[in-house]
């Protein structure tokens, strides 16, 4: 048995935080080792020399043995001096930001030092380059599609020596067929897991009994090999003897586990044991303090270490002496039965455990406990004194929850509570739930200046998320004229926010005055000083300062050391999907996608409307840069999807502007410009407000479409104006944009001189601050214009440009194909030879942006046989790239 260490939680110091963030151990460690345990070497011994297996799913039903099988394989794994950390998830591990918080302390167990920017686990463990492998048990309580695509990231990109192995009662959504046809995914489910029948004697001989051949026999037929029911049979073979008909009556469904944890354990205990067992169910975890508080008249240290050695499903904490837990299926068979037998018992017991964690300073448990024990009033008492530091500790999920939970009458009795209430609605499940609550709540007529205060600050945020600006104008005029109030909170809230409201509207400089004051107003504030960073980001790449912008959102997402800390680890979407887009922008899409993953169900959630459009455009692209083109669009669809169930007209018409680009991007020319006279004919892409567009709206999705597909002769002029009033009004992030859009139209009418002069200002300031994307997500259409002009400059990568210039120019032309995009001088005749049908179908595809993986599944074969299609096609087209392979088939009409 491994020592335990002597502290309760492991204090983990991170350099992106002001201050430590503490970690229960509980989480962090498997069951504690157990002498009386079969060695399963079959299933050890099946994983030894796998190959490249990047994920090893252990799946089957509860109690197989799923944990003990992976401690197993984690002690095989250090005897060959591989690195290891564990981790056991639970329901809570749901929310993004806590599972990424335990993720980074179960990583930590690695010893992986924190290289350059690479502070985040993700990042941690895929540059780590000694041998290792992550555990993560109880995986199928996760659900949030978020949390999966982060696992799903971190297996896709493990280092080679890295391996994640997961255990759950099913298959978890993780992308397992293109594992299982890589060669990197090993599965050990229910039948690998079964006990065989030497396993099973050597299970009851460990136990104390020597059964016959024919009651071994017996009992597996009866179990079926099922570990925890093995268990549990052997435990009532303690009491009774072998030859009994126990091992008859053992049934392996979940229901007989229930009746037979009745009869066979429950039942058999004394009363006392028994007692102890039902009333300690409540309990996540058990200590001999706690459980005291629940029943004074027991010895509960003693009763704790008779039911550990009794091995009666209590679980001890590695690392935390004194602290155990229940075998979870056994703590719900106990909760359940407690229930039933004694239902004025339960409230009882969860007040005397709220009474115990207030008495330890412990405020949470404390009021869960008040919650769940129908304490209403306590609980409300509680959040009186703790609620407010909640909330500027942004804990607005947990606050959400408690206030969901109580009466709304009672609420209603405590407005200062029921407007911190309107806050968590508002930040956990968006504006219009909110809304229904602040009308609901009565504190839009309160006499308390404090109430007043906050519903003056409440409006115009609301306002802003439900996308009408004006309102929010003068909502956040009304409520400045009371600055300041008595409240710092509120004070840095409302200037946060009507800064943001008068950037949008294009008041740079009094959007700046008001940041500077709402910093001032609460300095030391998370919450507000997050807004304020975010605010200013936003306002520095609108300016064209990308570097200045991202250094202000990472600012702004690590901005709070408390217990939500706005980090990116731990999902502060507020500044995190700005954040994610400079991170895309500079041309870092895997770690994009990776924060993308945390964020985009908070937005989901709350539905702000830039952010919407901004994370499931970001999602979009990333997915089309990656081939898969299906999921490109079904985010597009879901984006239009959230516009019209939310009312909320501009994001649905930039959905469709958005899949106008795809679409164009695939050669469809008239339904992309039908997608974008869809987007103008909604109305809302309005020029007087441009939060997330500057640089996406119907004039750059048109020109877009006309540059590709019409006469570029009549774009210049349109363009240099657009271009002259982005100059003029301080837009420079467009007016980056409009004038490489310049530079194109005046390549396509062969007017290279001028192109080169609209390019080379344009590259040089694209590059010194790390603008990539603006370029690159204009797609082959760019490739001539900078190709033209490296030509036309003596020295296009050395005298006239740094180092940095020249790598984003070469990565600029390595991305987009230049050297091998189609001359207008090339020959237009026909083919070598004639393509074949399956080969003029990879063509097309080809040219729709999928993958050669995604072209596999949808044509039913394999990758090799795709690659080698494409080596015929560039053969008979006599192509170099792929990018020209589709440029000569649309050429020659072989495909549209």
């Amino acid at each position: 048995m491994i020592t335990p260490s002597p502290q309760p939680f492991q204090i983990l110091p991170r350099p992106d935080r002001q201050r430590a963030v503490v970690i229960p151990l509980a989480k962090l460690a498997p069951p504690v080792h157990r002498t009386a345990e079969v060695r399963r070497i079959r299933i050890t011994d099946r994983l030894t020399g796998t190959g490249p297996i990047k994920l090893v799913l252990v799946h089957a039903p509860a109690g197989f043995g799923k944990t003990t099988a992976m401690v197993q394989i984690r002690e095989a794994l250090e005897a060959r001096n591989v690195a290891t950390a564990w981790l056991t998830l639970d329901a809570a591990d749901n929310d993004t930001p806590r599972f990424l918080a335990s993720l980074s302390a179960a990583i930590d167990q690695l010893g992986f030092e924190h290289i350059g920017a690479a502070q985040d686990p993700l990042s941690l463990l895929a540059i780590g380059q000694t041998p290792c492998a992550l555990f993560l048990d109880d995986f199928e309580v996760i659900r949030e599609p978020g949390v999966l695509g982060l696992i799903r990231e971190l297996v896709e990109h493990l280092p080679h020596n890295g391996q994640v192995v997961i255990g759950s009662r099913n298959q978890p959504n993780l992308g397992l067929s293109r594992l299982r046809a890589r060669g990197q995914l090993a599965e050990l489910e229910t039948e690998a897991l079964r006990f065989s029948p030497s396993e099973a004697a050597d299970f009851f001989r460990l136990r104390g009994f020597e059964l016959s051949l024919e009651a071994v026999d017996r009992a597996l037929q009866e179990t079926e090999g099922w570990a925890a029911a093995l268990w549990l049979l052997s435990l009532t073979l303690q009491r009774s003897s072998p030859s009994s008909d126990a091992i008859a009556r053992l049934s392996t469904s979940e229901s007989g586990i229930a009746e037979y944890l009745t009869d066979e354990v429950l039942s058999r205990q004394e009363p006392a044991v028994r007692d102890f067992l039902l009333r300690s169910s409540i309990l996540h975890h058990l200590s001999t303090p706690v459980c005291q508080a629940l029943l004074p008249h027991i010895d509960c240290d003693a009763m704790l270490q008779s039911l550990h050695r009794r091995n009666i499903f209590l679980v001890p904490l590695e690392g935390t002496p004194g602290l155990f837990r229940y075998h979870s299926l056994f703590a719900e068979f106990l909760r359940h039965q407690l229930r039933r037998e004694y239902p004025d018992e339960v409230a009882r017991l969860h007040l005397a455990a709220s009474g115990w964690y207030e008495s330890q300073q412990r405020p949470v448990p404390a009021i869960d406990h008040a919650i769940a024990g129908g304490d209403y009033p306590h609980a409300l008492y509680l959040l009186e004194h703790h609620g407010h530091h909640l909330l500027e500790e942004g804990r607005m999920r947990l606050l959400n929850r408690w206030f969901t939970a109580i009466p709304h009458e009672m609420l209603r009795k405590r407005q200062q509570l029921y407007v911190i209430a309107v806050w968590a609605r508002c930040f956990s499940l968006g504006p219009w739930t909110a809304m229904k609550l602040l009308q609901q709540s009565g504190c839009q007529d309160s006499d308390d200046r404090q109430v007043q205060d906050h519903v003056l600050a409440l409006r115009p945020v609301l306002m802003v998320m439900l996308d009408r600006y004006q309102e929010a104008h003068e909502a956040g005029r009304c409520g400045l004229a009371r600055l300041p109030t008595a409240n710092a909170f509120i004070d840095g809230v409302l200037l946060n926010v009507m800064a943001h409201i008068v950037s949008v509207i294009g008041e740079r400089h009094e959007a700046v005055h008001l940041l500077d004051d709402a910093r001032r107003a609460q300095p030391n504030g998370a919450f507000n000083r997050m807004y304020a960073e975010t605010g200013e980001g936003n306002l520095d790449l609108r300016e064209g300062r990308l570097r200045q912008a991202m250094a202000r959102f990472r600012m702004a997402v690590t901005a709070s050391p408390g217990a939500m800390a706005y980090n990116y680890s731990q999902g502060n979407a507020w500044a995190g999907v700005p954040y994610v887009s400079v991170l895309y922008e500079t041309n870092d899409p895997v770690t994009a996608e990776r924060l993308l993953n945390v964020y985009l169900p908070l937005v989901r959630d709350v539905g702000l409307p830039d952010h919407m459009i901004s994370s499931h455009r970001l999602r979009a692209r990333l997915a089309f840069l990656r081939g898969d083109v299906d999921t490109a669009f079904l985010t597009l669809i879901e984006l239009e999807y959230f516009g019209h169930q939310r009312q909320l007209r501009r994001v649905t018409a930039s959905a469709k502007l958005e899949r106008s680009r795809l679409l164009a991007l695939q050669g469809h020319a008239a339904a992309a410009l039908d997608e974008l006279e869809r987007s103008v004919a909604l109305d809302a892409l309005r020029d007087d407000l441009r939060p997330a567009l500057d640089v996406e709206d119907s004039f750059i999705g048109r020109m877009r479409i006309d540059l590709q597909f019409g006469d570029p002769e009549a774009l210049i002029e349109p363009l240099e104006t657009e271009w002259r009033a982005a100059q003029k009004s301080g837009r420079r992030h467009r007016a980056l944009k409009l004038r490489l859009l310049l530079a194109i139209a005046a390549l396509r009418r062969a007017d290279v001189s001028r192109a080169v002069s609209e390019a080379h200002p344009l590259l040089m300031e694209a590059c010194r601050e790390g603008f990539v994307r603006l370029l690159l997500d204009e797609g082959p259409i760019v490739a001539p214009c900078c190709a033209g002009c490296s030509r036309s400059w003596q020295s296009p990568f050395g005298t006239r440009f740094s180092s940095s210039t020249s790598i984003a120019l070469v990565d600029l032309l390595g991305s987009v194909g230049a050297e091998e995009s189609h001359n207008p001088g090339e020959s237009t005749a026909g083919p070598a030879e004639p393509l074949t049908r399956k080969e003029i179908r990879i063509l097309q595809l080809l040219a729709e942006g999928y993958s050669n993986s995604t072209m596999a599944e949808k044509l039913f074969i394999s990758d090799s046989t795709v690659r080698t299609h494409l080596r015929n096609i560039s053969a008979k087209l006599n192509s170099r790239s792929r990018t020209q392979a589709v440029a000569i088939a649309r050429r020659l009409g072989i495909i549209q």
